[in-house]
């Protein structure tokens, strides 16, 4: 039987932070651990400081070889050269994405937990389903992605899983089986030291 390979780690920006001195922190905890992609989610939806963000922040992950996406904005995305991006709509636009960013482009869809919808956007060509919060949280409507769902689409679904919200070091040892990525955002920024929060949450995954 073949072990499954780590999930890898898939970080998420605060909705807020100082551009003087996340990106420094950001690289910090790029170069103590391995990061396949990093998600900008900006709470805000200025499009001058969101392109601030993102030029900061691309210099530092792709010096990395580190993907950045950027949450629902496709064309700024584009424009600002960035990796892809992350839609929080489900499914419904999965296929405008993809068309007006082309096949190279990174283009994940946060489904929530439902499966229907984690469905639809693969079969609409998104790189990545993301589902959570993984458990109850004081976020949204209390709705949140059980172990079931990450087990059956682990066994049953090629396009690769992403889990994210709510997590801590039990739900990463629970879930590590089960997901290909683990979307970490809060978590780690919300303490004194980020890349030891992080590797708490590694050291997990078992």
């Amino acid at each position: 039987m073949d072990t499954p390979e780590q999930p890898q780690l898939y970080l998420i920006t605060p909705p807020e932070f100082e551009l003087s001195s996340f990106p420094d922190l950001l690289a910090s905890v790029l170069d103590a651990h391995a990061v396949a992609c990093v998600r900008l989610s900006l709470a805000t939806r200025d499009e001058d400081r969101l392109a601030r963000a993102a030029d900061a922040l691309r210099e530092v992950t792709h010096a990395r070889d580190v993907a950045l996406v950027l949450s629902d904005h496709t064309l700024l995305s584009d424009r600002l050269g960035l990796d892809g991006v992350h839609l929080t709509d489900a499914a419904r636009s999965v296929r405008d994405t993809r068309k007006a960013l082309g096949d190279d482009a990174i283009v994940g869809s946060f489904c929530g937990a439902s499966r229907h919808d984690g469905m639809s956007a693969g079969e609409a060509g998104a790189d990545y389903v993301s589902f959570g919060p993984v458990q109850p949280s004081g976020l949204g409507d209390g709705s949140f992605a059980g172990l079931d769902l990450f087990q059956w689409w682990s066994e049953v679904i090629e396009v690769p899983v992403v889990a994210e919200g709510a997590l801590d070091a039990a739900m990463v040892a629970t879930l590590a089986p089960h997901t290909d990525f683990f979307g970490i955002g809060e978590e780690i920024w919300a303490t004194e030291a980020p890349g030891d929060a992080l590797a708490d949450l590694i050291a997990a995954m078992g």
